[in-house]
């Protein structure tokens, strides 16, 4: 009997409050930039009151995105930590889907904003199979020399050997559904940051990257064993900060857009696909449909892309031969252009570009696990 498995990034799903804004312009919200402001008092009450009056709108609209999911296990990113998802599940979720994810696991990873990787599921699946937690480790104090991937380009960027390897983490769980194993390894990559040294963010930031889809790989190889990876039901789920193709967006209102599928060149993901070690789910959508976020930095520069993935070992994937992915979208801003016969109904109360349910879209799917 198959099990519906779905990834998300929640976008800062946080229980404190972000000061920072008073001292970084960067960080300020851009409506409180319309005010003048005379007091880190002052500031940080105003900053209070925005948040917790656009907090609802936004965490309806989240649960609302994993509602439709209508996911047994939710890999999720950008969690605070284990009381702020408590407080999410029990205020939002249970309300739109009654009996919830009872069983809620965060990993303390190494972001400096503190955002982590977490899982919740629930007790049985939709068909009434058992979803048992065998065991969860942490791998975020794994460093470039424990696995020996330091290379000159980090090195450059100025790592050492003793650094950690993760932004955040690689969280391994393992369970059995049905009682049969299965073995999420949940991730959230390095972002990409702006461009430096005549480089984009994203070309900036890949040897860090490159370096974590590695670790990935060597700890998945590791549990499994070289030549067992191929054979045993895994898969890596969340936020890879990467793409291997996207859609580049021209055109404009009165012309209308016009999406260019571009395939990149290298990516992050290529240490984990191009040798058929992991299998991208959401590649058996067409070309046109398989995008979780749209990038714009203004008219000239705008893309959908493929940043979330639910990557399935061989053996998962071949015993799963007709399995497609969905991918939720009615949780985007109206900012978002979506290719002609992609349009979706939007929740309730989307904004232009706030509220929404997040930057990304939930990527969910059904499998059954290899006998």
């Amino acid at each position: 009997m198959p099990f519906r498995l779905a990834t998300f990034n929640v976008e800062n799903l946080l229980r404190r409050f972000d000061f920072s804004g008073f001292k970084n312009e960067f960080n300020e919200d851009r409506v409180l930039s319309l005010f003048q402001i005379e007091s880190e008092a002052q500031f940080q009450e105003l900053e209070q009151a925005r948040a917790i009056a656009a907090t609802d709108d936004t965490r309806q609209l989240t649960a609302l995105a994993i509602a439709a999911t209508r996911a047994d296990i939710v890999c999720l990113q950008e969690v605070d930590d284990l009381e702020a998802l408590q407080a999410f599940e029990r205020n939002y979720l249970f309300r739109m889907i009654g009996e919830g994810y009872r069983h809620k696991f965060v990993s303390t990873g190494n972001d400096m904003r503190g955002i982590d990787v977490a899982v919740m599921m629930r007790e049985q699946t939709a068909a009434g199979e058992i979803i048992e937690l065998v065991s969860s480790e942490s791998f975020s104090r794994v460093t470039f020399e424990e696995l020996g991937l330091l290379t000159s380009e980090l090195e450059d960027l100025n790592f050492h050997p003793r650094d950690r390897i993760f932004r955040r983490d690689c969280f391994q769980v393992d369970l059995r559904v049905g009682g049969k194993p299965l073995t999420l390894f949940v991730v959230h990559l390095k972002s990409m940051t702006g461009n430096r040294n005549g480089l984009t963010g994203r070309e900036a930031s890949m040897p860090l990257r490159r370096a974590e889809a590695l670790a990935v790989r060597h700890l998945i190889e590791t549990r499994f064993g070289r030549d067992g990876a191929a054979h045993a039901a895994w898969a890596i789920c969340g936020d890879f900060n990467d793409y291997t193709e996207r859609l580049v967006v021209s055109g404009d209102e009165l012309r209308g857009d016009v999406f260019t599928p571009v395939h990149e060149e290298t990516s992050a993901l290529d240490v984990l696909l191009t040798d058929g070690f992991a299998v991208n789910l959401v590649e058996r959508r067409p070309v046109l449909d398989r995008w979780t976020l749209f990038h714009s930095r203004g008219p000239r520069e705008r893309h959908l892309c493929q940043l979330d993935y639910i990557l399935a070992s061989p053996a998962l994937a071949a015993a799963n031969p007709d399995a497609v992915p969905a991918i939720i979208r009615n949780g985007q801003p109206w900012r978002t252009p979506f290719p002609a016969g992609q349009e979706v109904q939007r929740f309730p109360r989307i904004g232009w570009d706030r509220p929404k349910a997040s930057d990304h879209c939930p990527v969910a799917v059904s499998l059954d696990l290899p006998a």
